[in-house]
Parts: C-alpha cells; structure tokens; sequence
C-alpha cells in the first residue's frame, strides 16, 4: 500500500511563508483603494489594459494598478508620422491621444477587463474644460477605480496651451471633475512648468485626492540628412532613464506640499529597476510608475517587486508603506554629526 505524504516539506512551506509576507509587505492602501505593489502601469504604455497580456508570464495582477490609455470625449486618430523615436537613454513620443473616445471605452473595453486583477485607472483627457467634465462624468458611471487627469492636454481656447503649466488652470480642470465624480481622482503634473509645487498645492485645494508626477518632458529629434523634425508632430515627450534625476526632483519637491494633506504620490520617470523604484519612494512616492522600462522588458513588474521585497526585508521593514518619504535631509544628517 502507497504511504501518502503526511506533510508538505518543510522548504516549501518555508518558501510559500516567504512569498506571502512579500506580498504582504507590499500591499497598501491607495486612495481608499487596496494595492497589491505599489507599482502601476502607466497610460499609454499598456494599451486599455490588454495589451502584454498576449505575452507569455505576463500578469496584470503584478501590479498594484493599470492607467488605462488617454481617453477623449470623441474618438481621436493621433499624430502624424513618426510618433516614436528612441534616444540615448529614453524615448520620444508623439501619439496625440489616438482612441476610440470614451463611449466606446466604457461600452466596449471595461466589460472586457478582469477586475479582480488589479485596479484600473482611466486616463481623462481633453481640449477644453468642458470635454474634461463629459468624459470624468461618463467613467463616474463605469466600474473605473479612478481617474488620472492628464492635464498636459492641450487648452484650445488658448491658443494651444497646456492646461498642466499654468496652475490657475490646472485647478480649473481638477475643481470641475471633482464635481463631476466621487471616484479617486490623480491630477498627473507637467514638469514643463515653472513651479511645480505650486502646481501641485493649487491642485490639492481643486481636490485632488492624489498626485502622479512627472509626465513626460519635452523635446525633439532631428534628421541631419533631411533636416526635418524626426518626430512629425516636431516635438515630443522625453520618456525612459534620462529623465530619472529631474523627476527624483519633482517628486521630492511635491513630496513637501502633499505630505501635510496626506495626498499620495505616483512617482514617474525613467524606473527601470528596484533600485529605482525605492528612489521614488524614499523621495517621497507611495507608488511608483513603470512605462517605457516594460517596451524592452515586458516581465520587469515581478522583478521590480522582488527587489522591493528584498530591501524591506533587509532593513527590517514590514511593509512599504514604512520607507515613503524617509529620505534623510541635510539638517537630520548635521544632527547625526553633532550627536557623534
């Protein structure tokens, strides 16, 4: 007669216990919202949520969330061609918001996604204040999680001007989809402007619930042999490691405005590895945003998390939520001199 194992041995049980406390150590709280990793995936480089699911080990659930892409009040075609361009250590990009519109998304994309994944966060776009409201007010009445407002759009009653650089309009966009939902909404902040922090506290006042910062900065490519833009729309926006330092920046500075209110922080730019990411944290981030890192590399989420885990783990720290903001100022560093 076969003798049926009595127990699991005891390296797996170890080796399950392990995994679990990882995930536990990196699951929190976002705007109400519960998080498995305090990585999300950030607009436009995941599609509507589908898009590296057709790769093989790939999972949305690796993530603490997915921002679905740009979504306008009418369907868009984007940009002419090219929209994409790789440069030393990042990427330019020229889309110009392509989508179906939101009808289209709320009706067709959402029923398609799995919420039981991961959280999903849609990306509200528009060319006026009016647009911003028709499309926050259609994904109030969807199953979204919440809403990102890209206040990078472009504002056609001046002349083109991006609502996100200017912090007068930048609260006009968030006060008016504050009425429009009660869904979490995360304002994504311009580093193309001149004061971020007060970009970030006039945005806070709008009601904001969160912040994601940056979003991409400007910049161009050319072609030498034909003297032409590279990118067709001229300019773009500069993704990838290159932007790292000056988002680290950002995300510090707004770090100091949003703490007081309690408003979290996406940190964004240039995260290709846990090292990285615990950056942001440290800077001030409750969450980080991966992008361009997943076009060469479309499995870095478990690897990001593993490393993560790892560090908390090594400085005896039970959960993520234990390392935001606790980068060590001058005037704590010259009180560890005097203290000997």
């Amino acid at each position: 007669m076969p003798v049926m194992p009595s127990a699991t041995p005891a390296g797996a049980a170890d080796s399950r216990a392990g995994a679990a406390a990882d995930r536990s150590a990196l699951r929190f709280s976002f705007c109400g919202l519960d998080f498995a990793s305090p990585i999300v995936l950030l607009s436009g480089c995941v599609g509507f949520g589908e898009e590296y699911t057709r790769v093989e080990g790939f999972s949305n659930r690796d993530a603490g969330a997915v921002v679905l892409k740009g979504t306008t009040g009418k369907p868009r075609l984007g940009n002419p061609p090219h929209r994409i361009y790789e440069t030393p250590a990042g990427m330019l990009n020229a889309i110009g918001l392509q989508n179906p519109g939101v009808e289209y998304v709320v009706s067709q994309v959402l029923p398609q996604l799995d919420f039981s994944e991961t959280r999903f966060i849609a990306n509200v776009c528009g060319s006026t204040l009016e647009e911003y409201v028709e499309v926050t007010r259609r994904f109030d009445q969807s199953p979204i999680d919440a809403m990102e407002i890209n206040i990078s759009c472009p504002n056609v009653r001046e002349g083109g001007v991006a609502f996100g650089n200017y912090p007068e309009m930048s609260a006009q966009v968030v006060a008016a989809c504050r009425r429009a939902t009660k869904k979490p909404l995360i304002t994504k902040l311009s580093p193309n402007q001149t004061d971020i922090r007060e970009n970030a506290r006039r945005c806070i006042e709008a009601g904001s619930d969160a912040l994601a910062v940056i979003n991409t900065i400007m910049g161009m490519a050319i072609d030498v042999h034909s003297r032409r833009p590279v990118i067709g729309n001229v300019q773009g926006g500069l993704s990838g490691p290159a932007i790292k330092p000056i988002a680290l920046l950002k995300v510090h500075q707004v770090y100091e405005v949003a703490r007081p209110h309690g408003v979290p922080i996406i940190g964004q730019g240039g995260i290709t590895t846990a090292h990285d990411a615990l950056e942001f944290i440290i800077a001030g981030a409750t969450a980080v945003g991966i992008g361009t890192a997943l076009f060469y590399e479309p499995l870095i989420c478990r690897t990001i998390n593993s490393g993560i885990a790892d560090y908390l783990r090594s400085e005896g720290l039970s959960n993520v939520t234990e390392l935001i903001g606790s980068l060590r100022s001058s005037a704590e560093l010259q009180d560890c001199a005097v203290s000997g």
